[in-house]
């Protein structure tokens, strides 16, 4: 929605608020932030499910708080809880590199007011036997997010290019690399740059660390000989104070920050990974209610409040609708399996 329009129902929410109060209504809407009633009613082109929300709305997180996904969750509530109204509250449920999330994301009742920010994880996790969710397991709302992994080396590192890490790696020079858990998206996407260079899954001995940030220092530290990040915003900071080298981008675009950092593909290899997030509710949740929410994420993801919070994350921010999400996440779950299995990593 754009700022006018924006500014021009705040006028109206208040001069209906002032209407309410001269009539002696004292009754409280439920919400902190003074938009309107649960229940939508403001006219606005998104407002397609009759009587939603009817109240508060809690967004599931399957990582914890202060995280890249639960940054992005927040920015998403903030907005949201303005354009419906009421209360949109982010619960972060940890555990089990994301399956309790994704599960409870999956297991809410269906009424639209639980729903959840879901990771690539969701592709990922039945393959390694962890559970059984797969991405049919959710009814997709639209994509958010999504970035390219990250090849890098730490800024002492003789290797300057990809050219060099990959010559290093052949002759033995190069033993092993870090990123993320095992069987994470990093990992993952390091057998695939391995794959793509005719080198073997086992090439490099895979260094499982608890996420980006102690991978990270282990490579400056000198404990790994490079690591792949699921984002080059994972190793924004570094970069930006000389301490790491980012060698490559496994996507299809360069980063508009980072122009200087080519992308894999440069190298005549022509694998890409990453990681993404988007939002969805439990299966069975009414399409009205899917299609209302799906349209308000559409202009949220245009609007500085939710632009701003990814620009400064070194997030990119990418849309898809919910039938566009479903039929990517089925794809990842596809491409995801046969590059496990031939890792090992699939159960």
């Amino acid at each position: 929605m754009s700022t006018n329009k924006r500014s021009i129902f705040a006028v109206l929410a208040s001069a209906a608020l002032l209407l309410s109060a001269c009539g002696g209504d004292n009754g409280d809407n439920g919400s902190d932030n003074g938009g309107s009633e649960a229940g939508g009613g403001s006219g606005h082109v998104c407002d397609v499910a009759p009587d939603y929300p009817s109240g508060p709305i809690e967004v599931i997180v399957p990582f914890s708080a202060g995280g890249g996904t639960d940054q992005v969750a927040r920015a998403v509530a903030n907005e949201l809880s303005q354009d419906l109204g009421v209360q949109v509250n982010v619960v972060n449920r940890t555990g089990g590199g994301g399956v309790v999330g994704h599960q409870a994301i999956a297991s809410a009742k269906n009424d639209g007011h639980t729903i959840g920010l879901v990771t690539a994880e969701l592709a990922m996790m039945h393959w390694q036997g962890l559970t059984d969710l797969t991405p049919e397991g959710v009814a997709g709302i639209s994509q958010v997010n999504e970035d390219s992994a990250v090849i890098s080396v730490s800024a002492n590192s003789p290797y300057e290019d990809i050219d060099q890490l990959v010559a290093a790696i052949k002759s033995g020079d190069v033993k092993n690399a870090s990123g993320t858990v095992q069987g994470g998206i990093g990992h993952l996407a390091m057998i695939g740059f391995l794959g793509g260079a005719g080198l073997a899954d086992d090439a490099v001995t895979w260094v499982p660390s608890d996420g980006a940030a102690p991978a990270v220092q282990e490579l400056v530290a000198g404990g790994v000989d490079f690591i792949v990040t699921s984002s080059i915003g994972e190793v924004r900071t570094m970069l930006e104070n000389g301490e790491v080298r980012a060698l490559a981008i496994m996507g299809t675009e360069k980063d508009p920050k980072y122009t200087d950092v080519p992308l894999l593909s440069e190298y005549g290899n022509d694998y890409t990974g990453g990681t993404w997030r988007g939002f969805a509710a439990p299966v069975g949740t009414d399409e009205k209610i899917v299609a209302e929410l799906e349209c308000y994420l559409g202009e949220i993801v245009e609007r500085p409040g939710f632009t701003e919070v990814m620009d400064a994350s070194a997030f990119k921010i990418k849309y898809r609708n919910a039938e566009e999400f479903a039929q990517f996440m089925k794809e990842a779950d596809e491409s995801f399996g046969p590059l496990m299995e031939s890792a090992g990593l699939a159960h």
